[in-house]
């Protein structure tokens, strides 16, 4: 379906894009490309990245108004992209991959005097950030392994940069004991950083 509207919900007639809700046809242009990114990262597979995408967005649609009605319809999509990209990794007998692939293509292991090492590292942080809570794990990946904001995270997931940033230092904490780093101090006197 790649950048197109869907076409069709499922048991329903193909719509065109000028028959969709307006609302709606702003709110995929805005969240799609994010959408995708994450649903990849957790797929590693473009294919069925696009697939959990417009299967979250054809559900959307379906059910468009309820969804406005919503106290925080972003923060549902995104139960509804999380559910329906988890759901074809089961489908397709995967473990989500969190693209453990993509350590071999950090910067880091150009930039270090120890390759595998770093490695053994970079493979470390991604099965730990896996283990996350599933909001801290979207936050870190969105966060520092798709350079979004925290204002960015937020308008996708539903929350404030606030909220954002508590979920990151949360996470970075967490991440820290389950890694067994000692806490580093940054300038403001907070542990705010991974050591990498």
């Amino acid at each position: 379906m790649s950048q197109d509207l869907p076409h069709r919900a499922p048991g329903r007639p193909a719509m065109t894009n000028q028959q969709l809700p307006v609302d709606f046809s702003a709110f995929h242009h805005m969240h799609r490309p994010v959408y995708l990114r994450w649903a990849q990262t957790i797929l590693n597979h473009r294919a069925d990245a696009e697939e959990a995408v417009d299967a979250a967005f054809e559900q959307l649609l379906m059910i468009w108004t309820a969804v406005l009605s919503k106290e925080n319809p972003a923060a549902y999509a995104w139960s509804v992209l999380r559910s329906r990209t988890f759901d074809l990794a089961r489908a397709r007998t995967r473990r989500p991959a969190l693209l453990e692939a993509a350590a071999f293509e950090t910067v880091a292991l150009t930039r270090t005097a120890d390759p595998i090492g770093q490695l053994e590292e970079s493979l470390a942080l991604f099965h730990a950030v896996r283990q996350l809570p599933p909001r801290q794990m979207d936050v870190m990946l969105l966060l520092h392994l798709h350079g979004l904001t925290p204002a960015q995270i937020g308008d996708h997931l539903g929350i404030t940069a606030a909220a954002v940033r508590s979920t990151a230092r949360h996470a970075k904490r967490r991440l820290r004991h389950t890694l067994g780093l000692a806490a580093e101090q940054t300038e403001e006197g907070h542990a705010d950083d991974i050591a990498h």
